[in-house]
């Protein structure tokens, strides 16, 4: 019974987006370049590096090696082999779901169990920087130091659940534990020698199989992106975001936050580019504004937990301790933007020479986000042509089979 009610509303579910798709042609088609745009000018080509260089680290062995250095830290704080170092810094270097890929490609190459793999993925899916301060701090809301706030709120709180994490399946985790304290480059060298020589890939096959593996992972986000971004735009046309919004606003009124955030806090949880562009449109106190978005930030989206799900799907972790951290995550972020506001933001207003001057200007992330908009597409392009060159090599000297 409960699997045909299941599939009673995914039926439905498919016939609504079917109906708002014919019924709204033009503006489903406006959302779906929005997001396509997004994916082709800075998701892939900020992604793409970060995804092949994490697949040569990997078969190379740097992450097992950098994994031995670091496993005094990492098993004492979170609970995790000392490769998950490498995961939560690629995440907050590159974003997400990059979290989400290298812990599941660390469970498939056996370097993670179960148990640890649900405590890695719950808090190494973080925004990256360039988005936080070029996007919205610079570009929403035009004030380069608001990014700080919004950056040290949103990493430390990533952090703060990674530490609650280290709790979850500790009655379910074996007692024989692999934890090491000593502190070896000796062992690091020799488990970095052994992990290339199983691996067994000469360079260009390995590196083929990165590039192949990155832009499969990427394409796939990409149609994530754009299908959240259309359903969206969907939601809003057909008054279904303004019927949630009305019951969130009694909400917001009792925590004493302006019911006009109530919009862009939806299209925030589906979206998350378009939750903080019109979360920085509404004009209300700066500090509401911020909370808002450091919840959304947090939260990671729909379209974000989507391409998560999908990553995860490929093996045995499962979805849910993620989706349940990113609301712990979200709660952390609000209560620190909010603690935080004074001494990082008001403070650093009234004194002009705390902050950096890249920072007051804004320059060089707004440059960096304006390269990336000019390099990004053409990028995008050659790469899609050098994995189709790939593929058809792959496929070239595999050997015909005869009946």
């Amino acid at each position: 019974m409960k699997s045909q009610i299941k599939s009673f509303m995914l039926a439905c579910s498919a016939f609504f987006v079917a109906i708002a798709l014919i019924r709204f042609p033009a503006q489903s088609y406006e959302a779906s370049i929005r997001g396509l745009e997004m994916w082709w000018e800075i998701v892939f080509p900020s992604l793409l590096p970060f995804f092949v260089t994490a697949e040569l680290l990997i078969g190379f062995g740097v992450v097992r090696f950098i994994g031995i250095l670091c496993e005094p830290i990492m098993r004492p704080v979170f609970k995790v082999p000392g490769a998950g170092s490498f995961v939560w810094a690629m995440g907050m270097a590159s974003g997400y779901p990059s979290g989400a890929k290298l812990t599941a490609r660390l469970r498939q190459e056996g370097q993670l169990t179960k148990i640890e793999a649900e405590r890695l993925v719950s808090f190494t899916n973080a925004s990256n920087p360039l988005f936080i301060f070029a996007a919205i701090s610079v570009g929403f809301f035009n004030d380069p130091k608001l990014g700080i706030l919004i950056a040290v709120s949103h990493y430390v709180g990533n952090t703060l659940v990674g530490i609650c994490m280290r709790f979850y399946g500790k009655d379910e985790e074996r007692k024989q534990e692999r934890f090491q304290p000593v502190f070896s480059v000796k062992r690091a060298m020799q488990a970095l020698h052994t992990t290339r020589v199983e691996d067994g890939r000469p360079f260009g096959k390995l590196f083929g199989d990165a590039v192949l593996s990155s832009i499969q992972t990427l394409l796939i986000i990409g149609g994530f992106i754009i299908l959240f971004s259309v359903l969206n735009q969907l939601l809003y046309l057909v008054n279904v975001t303004p019927l949630i919004g009305s019951g969130i606003a009694i909400f917001f009124q009792l925590l004493g936050v302006t019911p006009d955030l109530t919009i862009p806090f939806i299209s925030g949880l589906f979206e998350i580019t378009l939750g903080a562009q019109l979360t920085s449109e509404v004009d209300t106190y700066l500090l509401q504004q911020a909370m808002c978005v450091s919840f959304i930030l947090a939260f990671n989206g729909f379209s974000v937990q989507a391409q998560v799900a999908s990553i995860l799907a490929e093996t045995d972790i499962p979805f849910t301790p993620y989706f349940i951290a990113r609301l712990l995550h979200g709660v952390f972020a609000v209560v620190l933007t909010y603690m935080l506001y004074t001494p990082l933001y008001v403070n650093n207003t009234a004194e002009q020479t705390a902050i950096p001057a890249f920072l007051q200007k804004g320059d060089l992330w707004n440059d960096a986000l304006l390269h990336m908009t000019r390099i990004g597409p053409p990028l995008t392009l050659i790469t899609l042509l050098i994995g189709i060159f790939l593929l058809w090599a792959q496929v070239k000297r595999r050997p015909s089979k005869r009946k």
